[in-house]
């Protein structure tokens, strides 16, 4: 996978417009329990939003095929088809579950990069593992099991494995991870959604964690990958395919070693560019908030590029629409 092209540094700003549409939609329906709802809105909100932008965008990654809308579906084009050919990858509402129940760190997130540049692959499964800068390349595999990758990090920080703390989201596939992990006598942050910015929360000293580790969405994987690529850190990710029609739509995209272990540059290349918007309050961004009298809303957005290493916290403060 190459992609050498560089986006047009306006791209950076516009594609804010973008994760923050999608944010205040979902936000209207924060705790009223319908997941559904609140997914739909922040995708209309999205692709209305995408296809402002002149650029001849492809869906690449995202929640799903032509036949589940309304999602923004692979293979969607996007924009006005006359700016530059890139890559989109998305998740309109990070967070279904989150949001429906008023919880933390629900976002909407993007990722755009010159056309070849993001992985093409079907909405499945995929195993990960990811920690921040600093690391010689390779420090942590998949193909190691918990307990080397946890004491090859610990050797590397000087540390204890005792002193690794683990992020891992909470399912029950996870429980024998869960154990082992805890087995070791490390401290494991269980989270019930949202591993986009438990990934990127490995490259920040708070909530200090270390390592992230275990199975999710693959476009959540892509996402992190994005975000990785801008701040530094290194993920893995192989799909995870649980029956014949899920391999059968990974062929459709092109993949053909259905076993390949992707590292942050198979998965994210050239110049790219991530964003996400808060919906909920969490520990990367502040949510969506509507003034007192009605009027204004307020947004936090972090954006960042990799050409530039540039990073972004955007707030925004606009007016309410009648």
């Amino acid at each position: 996978m190459t992609a050498n092209t560089t986006l047009d540094r306006e791209l950076v700003l516009e594609i804010v417009r973008v994760t923050e549409a999608a944010a205040v939609a979902a936000s209207k329906l924060v705790g009223m329990g319908d997941e559904k709802a609140a997914d739909a809105a922040a995708v209309d909100a999205m692709r209305t939003v995408l296809n402002q932008l002149d650029m001849d965008g492809t869906v690449v990654i995202g929640e799903g095929e032509r036949d589940e809308a309304p999602m923004l579906y692979i293979g969607e084009k996007v924009g006005t088809g006359k700016g530059p050919a890139t890559d989109i990858a998305l998740d309109p509402l990070e967070g279904t579950t989150i949001c429906a129940n008023a919880m933390p760190n629900s976002l909407a997130v993007l990722a755009i990069s010159s056309a070849g540049g993001l992985l093409n692959a079907p909405d499945v499964y995929m195993d990960k593992i990811a920690i921040g800068p600093g690391y010689e390349e390779g420090l942590v595999d998949l193909d190691n099991t918990i307990e080397e990758n946890i004491n090859a990090l610990a050797a590397a920080k000087g540390v204890a494995a005792s002193d690794i703390m683990v992020c891992i989201l909470d399912r029950p596939r996870h429980s024998e991870l869960i154990q082992r992990v805890r087995a070791m006598g490390a401290p494991v942050m269980l989270i019930g959604d949202g591993d986009v910015a438990g990934v990127i929360a490995t490259t920040n000293p708070e909530p200090n964690i270390d390592l992230y580790v275990g199975s999710g969405g693959a476009p959540e994987g892509v996402l992190a990958a994005a975000a990785l690529r801008c701040i530094g850190g290194q993920i893995q990710g192989r799909l995870l395919f649980r029956n014949e029609d899920e391999k059968a739509r990974a062929r459709k995209w092109g993949i053909t070693d259905l076993n390949r272990k992707y590292s942050t540059e198979e998965m994210a290349s050239g110049d790219v560019i991530f964003a996400a918007t808060g919906v909920t309050d969490g520990a990367l961004l502040e949510g969506v908030h509507i003034s007192a009298d009605g009027c204004r809303y307020s947004t936090e957005t972090l954006v960042m590029r990799s050409a530039t290493g540039t990073v972004r916290w955007i707030k925004g403060e606009h007016k309410t629409q009648d």
